[in-house]
Order: structure tokens, then C-alpha cells, then sequence
């Protein structure tokens, strides 16, 4: 539980370091048409920064679960030795635990308000805000499309993320019943990650041509 918990934690992290790196970097490097700051963008995304923003996110992402896991392992009474899950999740463990978890309630919000949650996403909604206000003054159409699509990956992972973070740990654990975290949670656990490296990659020449190729084969065969 606490190497998932780290992990999605520093999933998170990562993303918001990559909606910084979208905010100094060259759009299209073929005809440069930059966001935000091109010509500085290896001086500012130099290795040694690169470095440090991969560490940090991977020190916070293995600290900021800590204090629920303290919490966790301080429980010795459970009404069963079974969990309903296909993993050992924070959610359901809380539901088998006999003695009061509002403390846990509490640790959950401070950590989604100050912490993993709304501090990544307000530095990522931060950077897209510049990004989209410098995108709108490129002058040519063409220019402001390879600009939205060369962010639309980022952007597109960033909301499936959130949103089934939010939809599963942040509501109380009154609201929803547990088979619908459960589902909730198989989509962020199998389906986010076998999307993320077709997201990623169909901004790839050749990787769309083989795609285009392959839906043309399926149809031959239909």
C-alpha cells in the first residue's frame, strides 16, 4: 500500500513538473514556434534542473504518504481479514477497520488540500493558463493547432488522473459505495496506464501511420 500510494504520489509530482517543462519548452522544433520562453528553454531546463525536479518528485512522492501510513499502522482490529479490492488500498482497508478513522477523513483533505492534490494542480492549471494565453497570439492557425497538440498529451493524461483521483479518494467515505471506488480505481490502475503510452505516442509520425495502416487491414478483414 505505501509503495502504491508513493507512486501515485509521485505520478502527480512528475506531471507537474512536465506542465513546467511545456511551459519553457519549443513547441514545434521544426519550424520553432515556441511557448513561452524558447530561446531560453535549454538554458532554464539544463540537466542539473532536470535532475533536481526528478529527485524532488521522487523524495515528496515517498514522504507525503507517510503520515497515513503511521496512522494505518496503529489499527489492530479489523471486522475481517478480507479485503474487497483487488488490492490492498487505503479505502477499503478503512471500511474493515473497527475502531474510529475520522482521523484518517482528516489526513486524506490535508494532504489532497496542501499536499499531493491542489498544489500540483494549481501549478499545473497555472502553467497551462500561460501557455493558452501565449498559444491565442500566435498569429497563423496552423501555428496555434501544433501548439494545442504538441500540449494535449500532457493535458489529457492530467485529467484522467485527477479525476479519478478526486472521484476516489476524496470524497468521504460515506459518499459512493465501495464497488464503484473499486471500478473507479481498476480504470486508474489498468486503463490510465495502457492509455498513456497511446496518448503519448500519437503525436509520432510513424506511429499514426501504423495505426492508420492497421485500421485499414481491420477493415479489409470486416
Amino acid at each position: 500500500m505505501y509503495i502504491f500510494a508513493s507512486l501515485t504520489g509521485h505520478e502527480l509530482f512528475i506531471l507537474t513538473a512536465m506542465s513546467y517543462d511545456r511551459y519553457v519548452a519549443i513547441c514545434n522544433p521544426d519550424r520553432y514556434v515556441a511557448i513561452c520562453n524558447p530561446l531560453r528553454y535549454l538554458m532554464i531546463m539544463n540537466s542539473r534542473v532536470c535532475s533536481l525536479l526528478a529527485i524532488s518528485c521522487w523524495f515528496m512522492g515517498f514522504i507525503q504518504v507517510l503520515p497515513a501510513i503511521v496512522i494505518f499502522s496503529g489499527f489492530s482490529c479489523y471486522t475481517s481479514n478480507e479485503i474487497n479490492h483487488f488490492f490492498c488500498d487505503m479505502i477499503p482497508l478503512i471500511k474493515i477497520i473497527c475502531d474510529d478513522t475520522s482521523v484518517l477523513d482528516i489526513v486524506f483533505l490535508f494532504q489532497g488540500m496542501f499536499v499531493i492534490v491542489l498544489p500540483p494542480f494549481l501549478f499545473t492549471s497555472i502553467s497551462y493558463i500561460f501557455i493558452i494565453s501565449t498559444i491565442m497570439r500566435i498569429p497563423s492557425n496552423t501555428g496555434k493547432r501544433k501548439a494545442f497538440f504538441t500540449c494535449s498529451s500532457h493535458l489529457t493524461v492530467v485529467i484522467l488522473l485527477y479525476t479519478t483521483l478526486v472521484s476516489q479518494y476524496l470524497t468521504p467515505t460515506s459518499l459512493g459505495t465501495l464497488n464503484a471506488k473499486k471500478i473507479i480505481s481498476l480504470f486508474n490502475t489498468a486503463a490510465v496506464p495502457l492509455l498513456n503510452p497511446l496518448i503519448y505516442s500519437l503525436k509520432n509520425k510513424d506511429v499514426k501511420i501504423a495505426v492508420r495502416r492497421m485500421l485499414g487491414f481491420y477493415k479489409i478483414i470486416g
